[in-house]
C-alpha cells in the first residue's frame, strides 16, 4: 500500500474537543472522524486495527468452540417487555415506531433477541449445550458522550452466549471465556485486571469485569503495591489490602469486558425449556460474555503511546512496516523502497510506503504518530553503502543491515 492512495490524513494537533489521550491521538492519526457527538466513521487505518482485534476475538472465541452469528440491530420492544428490561434501560435505548406501526428499538444488547431464538430450537437435552457468539454494531443514546470511542452512541461490541442444562455446565463454559478473554487481552498488548463486579441491567448471580488501567478510565480499582491483589472501588472502602495489611493504590480503569453468569433470568421469561433423559421439564442456565471491540482501540493506545504518537502493539498494529524513502525523486532509492515494498508483501507482511514528496522529517513524525511498528528508512546510507536503517518504533532502537536479500532483514522485522 502507498501512502497517497490511503486515505492517511494526519493532523498537527488534535481538535480542543478531544479529552483522553486515545482520542487525541486517534483523531490526529486519521483513524476515526466524528459524524456528530458520539458517532464515528472508522478511516483506513482505523478500520484495519479494528479488523486485526476482530480477528483475535474470532479466533480466540472459536478455539472456545463457540460459533459465530449475526443477530438483528432492529428489534421488538415487546420482546423487552416480556424481560421487564425495557423500564431498565430507560432512556438509553434508541426507540421509534415504524409505519406499520410496530414499536421497535435499535439493538443496545442481544440477550432477548438470542435467548428468544434458542427458545425456538432447544427442545430436548441433546440439543445442549452451545455457544453463539456475534461481532455487531450496538446503539445506546448517551447522554454525554466521551472520550470518543470509548464512551458513544454507536460502538461494536462482541458479544457471546452459552446454553446448558445445569449450572455444572455453565460453570465450565464460564471459566473457559474468562480463559479466552485473557488471552484475547494479552494477544492485543494489555494489562488488565479481572475483579468481581455489579451484574447491573443485564442480571444474573456472579459477573467479573475486565479493566484495563488507563489515565481517562471512568472506573476505579485498588492494586495491592506489594502482592497486586486488586479490587473494585465498593471492596476497597478501607484501602488496605486485606493479605498484606498494606495501602493500596488507586487506578483509574477502563472496562473493556464483562461476563455474566444470567441463570435462568432470560431463558424462564421466555421459555427456553428442554426435556432430560427422564422426560421432566428443566429450564436452560445462561451466560454472556461481552467485549468492547471498538473501545479495545482506544484502550491499546491509552496504554502504549509516548509524546510522539502510537506504538502499536505487533498483533494489532494497521501495518507491521512503513517504508520511508527520504527523497522519492532519488530513482536508487525509490527503484529499493519499491522492491523492499513488494518482497515484504510476497513474505506475508502488511507494509506501507510513503510516497509523498515530503521532507523526511514530516514523514518521520507521522511514522512516529501512526505507531507502525518498524519503519524501514531508504535514504543516503543506501545509495552510498547499500545500507538500510530499520527503527523500532516500541524501544526506538536503530538497526543497520544490508539491503538486497530479504533474508539480511527479515528476521529482523518479524522478530
Amino acid at each position: 500500500m502507498f501512502w497517497s492512495r490511503s486515505f492517511i490524513t494526519t493532523l498537527k494537533e488534535a481538535p480542543e474537543a478531544a479529552e483522553s489521550i486515545s482520542h487525541k491521538l486517534m483523531l490526529r492519526s486519521g483513524m476515526v472522524r466524528m459524524l456528530i457527538s458520539g458517532v464515528y466513521s472508522y478511516l483506513p487505518l482505523g478500520y484495519r486495527v479494528l479488523a486485526r482485534i476482530e480477528n483475535i476475538v474470532r479466533q480466540e472465541m472459536n478455539k472456545t468452540g463457540a460459533q459465530e452469528l449475526l443477530l438483528p440491530s432492529l428489534q421488538s420492544i415487546e420482546l423487552w417487555q416480556k424481560t421487564g428490561r425495557d423500564e431498565l434501560m430507560g432512556e438509553t435505548m434508541i426507540r421509534f415506531q415504524d409505519r406499520r406501526g410496530r414499536k421497535l428499538c435499535l439493538g443496545p444488547t442481544h440477550e432477548e433477541v438470542i435467548t428468544e431464538l434458542a427458545a425456538a430450537y432447544v427442545k430436548s437435552w441433546r440439543d445442549l449445550p452451545f455457544t453463539l457468539y456475534q461481532i455487531q454494531t450496538k446503539f445506546r443514546d448517551e447522554l454525554r458522550p466521551r472520550f470518543g470511542v470509548v464512551r458513544s452512541c454507536e460502538f461494536i461490541m462482541k458479544d457471546a452466549y452459552s446454553f446448558d442444562r445445569d449450572f455444572e455446565g455453565l460453570n465450565q463454559i464460564y471459566e473457559k471465556m474468562r480463559q479466552a478473554y485473557e488471552a484475547i487481552f494479552k494477544r492485543c498488548g494489555l494489562g488488565f485486571v479481572s475483579i468481581k463486579a455489579d451484574s447491573g441491567v443485564i442480571g444474573g448471580d456472579l459477573s467479573h469485569e475486565f479493566l484495563v488501567p488507563a489515565e481517562s478510565g471512568e472506573d476505579v480499582v485498588y492494586r495491592c503495591k506489594i502482592c497486586g491483589m486488586v479490587m473494585g472501588a465498593h471492596e476497597a472502602a478501607i484501602n488496605e489490602c486485606p493479605h498484606c495489611h498494606k495501602d493500596m493504590e488507586k487506578l483509574n480503569a477502563l472496562e473493556v469486558g464483562h461476563i455474566f453468569k444470567l441463570g435462568d433470568k432470560y431463558s424462564k421469561s421466555l421459555g427456553v425449556k428442554f426435556l432430560d433423559e427422564a422426560g421432566h421439564q428443566q429450564i436452560v442456565q445462561m451466560g454472556c460474555y461481552g467485549i468492547g471491540v471498538s473501545r479495545l482501540i482506544a484502550a491499546v493506545i491509552e496504554q502504549n503511546h509516548d509524546g510522539n504518537g502510537i506504538i502499536w502493539p505487533k498483533e494489532v498494529a494497521p501495518f507491521d512496516v512503513l517504508i520511508v524513502p527520504v527523497n522519492v525523486s532519488d530513482k536508487l532509492i525509490w527503484d529499493e523502497a519499491v522492491r523492499l515494498h513488494d518482497e515484504l508483501g510476497r513474505q506475508g507482511l502488511e507494509v506501507l510506503l510513503d510516497d509523498r514528496d515530503e521532507r523526511a522529517g514530516v514523514k518521520f513524525k507521522d511514522a512516529d504518530l501512526t505507531g507502525i511498528p518498524w519503519r524501514i528508512t531508504v535514504g543516503s546510507r543506501w545509495t552510498k553503502e547499500g545500507k538500510l536503517e530499520f527503527k523500532n518504533r516500541r524501544t526506538g532502537t536503530v538497526t543497520e543491515a544490508a539491503g538486497g536479500d530479504p533474508a539480511a532483514y527479515l528476521d529482523l522485522v518479524r522478530g
